[in-house]
């Protein structure tokens, strides 16, 4: 027979979980204190634990603590109100299974729960669910602890009608992890909408938002549906919220504090109920410090953190993504063990994002054969032309027939270990890439009108850097 702990001071609600689950067969059993709970004798018959987590004589974590460290097997649900939340999120991070809030409204979901818990008490986490999720999305998990803990966490959670918030650098996988979180919660059937709050302008992130009404400014001429209106029931994914400007901050806390909106031009409020994941690669609470996020919001965002850790603290995991990623392009190249050395030793500033647009454009160049170090040179694998791999990439002439020829006769003379014609070829390669670089600069000159600030926007570049492949001093 399977037997529950109940960890409750409040008589009623421990007498009602009593009643709830012995009419379904388990055993149960009740202590209203931590002094009774530390004075039991035997704690490995239990399955599963319902545990308080404010008890007149003992705070609930250290119960759960205890426990699990006494009955690792055992799941255990923490009990809260709604103003202890944050505390429940942090029982998670500590080894609980779940957490319910009270009063309890969803009497069969509490059953479910309990059934679910006691059916995979002995399973592992990977069997109960969140490593087999992400292989079925594609979230790449590798064998870093770090990465493992955050799913499993973000799996947890999921289904809870929370705002998360996701930090992490550039390029690490925010919406890839926000798209999980999705797929694992109840709204998965809904709508996925996100948004760039730093890529649209302040008058127009308005009405992205909120939406507008027919007439509602100079060429307003339909009503349009905002983001909350078009996830609602669903999630909506902000990202980059650190560069939203203070008058967006403004409304955007109204929506998170009512669940109301008003669309712009418009006079009745409408409701939003779309799950909210806001994502940063600043660090917020910096942002806070320096008075360019509000603090208020910051508090609203911030019920769960996650944070994503950066490539180069999972270098371990470098090797199977170069791998993995090779296998999406469907190119016949091999990276030789030096080449994944050398990119294991780099940092990786861009972290996924670069390490993916390294091995398209890799693959690309050499479209065959073994990638040996060479290869990787020039423009480096710090990946900081982004004008090269783009150009490079959608190139059909003569650029890539003569860099491919030149990088089989760069790999001939690397075997060969003969430095003096390999070091010419490198030259005639480093100067082949300039010129592919001045080609595109000038091209997309003129595609902005001679807008040097908009042509570096859109190659990635700096001013400073045009002027130098220009030759202008």
């Amino acid at each position: 027979m399977k037997h529950i702990l109940i960890v409750e001071d409040e008589r009623e609600v421990a007498r009602f979980l009593e009643r709830l689950f012995r009419l379904k067969g388990y055993e149960t059993t009740h202590v209203e204190s931590g002094r009774r709970f530390d004075q039991m004798s035997d704690y490995s018959s239990f399955q599963l634990a319902f545990i308080d987590i404010r008890l007149p004589d003992r705070n609930g974590l250290d119960i759960l603590h205890d426990l699990k460290k006494r009955a690792p097997h055992c799941s255990c649900i923490i009990m809260t109100g709604y103003s202890t939340v944050k505390t429940a999120v942090e029982a998670i991070k500590k080894g609980a299974a779940d957490f319910i809030e009270k009063p309890f409204e969803d009497i069969e979901a509490i059953e479910q729960l309990a059934d679910r818990l006691l059916k995979n008490s002995f399973l592992s986490s990977k069997e109960a669910g969140y490593a087999v999720l992400a292989e079925q999305l594609g979230c790449f998990l590798g064998t870093n602890p770090q990465m493992h803990e955050l799913y499993q966490f973000a799996y947890k959670i999921a289904s809870k009608n929370i705002t998360i918030l996701i930090e992490g650098e550039t390029g690490t996988g925010k919406e890839v992890l926000a798209n999980y979180i999705h797929a694992a919660s109840e709204r998965k059937d809904k709508p996925f909408v996100g948004i760039n709050c730093g890529a649209i302008s302040e008058s127009l992130l308005e009405s992205e938002l909120f939406g507008h009404v027919k007439g509602a400014f100079t060429g307003a001429a339909a009503e349009r549906v905002g983001y909350f209106e078009a996830a609602s029931s669903g999630t909506l994914f902000l990202d980059e919220i650190a560069e939203a400007t203070p008058a967006t901050q403004v409304k955007l806390l109204r929506v998170l504090e009512t669940g109301e909106f008003m669309k712009i031009g418009g006079t009745v409020p409408r409701r939003t109920t779309a799950r909210i994941i806001a994502a940063s690669h600043v660090n917020l609470e910096k942002a806070v410090r320096q008075n360019s996020f509000r603090e208020d919001l910051l508090y609203r965002l911030d019920v769960v953190k996650l944070t994503i850790p950066p490539l180069r603290e999972r270098r371990e995991d470098i090797p199977f993504l170069i791998q993995s990623l090779i296998q999406q392009t469907n190119e016949k190249i091999v990276f030789a063990e030096e080449t994944i050395e050398q990119m294991v030793r780099y940092d990786w500033p861009g972290n996924m994002r670069e390490l993916a647009n390294v091995i398209r454009r890799t693959a690309a160049l050499a479209h065959e054969g073994m990638i040996i170090p060479p290869h990787l040179l020039p423009g480096k694998v710090n990946g900081q032309h982004p004008a090269v791999q783009t150009a490079a990439l959608n190139t059909q002439g003569d650029f890539l027939n003569d860099w491919r020829q030149l990088s089989r006769k760069v790999e001939h003379l690397y075997k060969g270990e003969q430095t003096v014609q390999l070091n010419e070829l490198l030259q005639t390669m480093k100067r082949m890439e300039k010129d592919l670089i001045v080609a595109v600069i000038h091209s997309t000159l003129k595609e902005t009108a001679g807008n040097r600030e908009q042509a570096a926007s859109r190659l990635g570049l700096s001013k400073r850097q045009i002027r130098y492949y220009l030759n202008e001093k």
